[in-house]
């Protein structure tokens, strides 16, 4: 009983978190500040998997929420690279 309620709690704060950094990629001055928000984005949507798999009980879950943090990992990494040298590809 009151796992559901801190997992419903825990489910409503990541979602907060995604809409405001929906606002901070909207409103960010640079393109760094963009890209650490979508990176920030990954971490919050690889959370909000993890809870809702453990809220309904179901392991598959768990894989697809580490895919998704391996690709926000790299895509992360690719944007940096660019930001540094201009281009991704050497």
């Amino acid at each position: 009983m009151i796992l559901d309620h801190a997992l419903t709690f825990a489910i409503g704060c990541f979602a907060l978190a995604l809409l405001l950094n929906l606002i901070r990629i909207a409103t960010a001055p640079g393109f760094a500040d963009r890209v650490l928000a979508v990176d920030t984005m990954t971490v919050n949507v690889t959370a909000l998997v993890i809870l809702y798999s453990a809220r309904s009980g179901s392991v598959f879950s768990f894989e697809a929420a580490v895919i998704f943090a391996m690709t926000g990992f790299v895509s992360t990494m690719a944007f940096c690279k660019y930001l540094l040298r201009g281009s991704i590809v050497e």
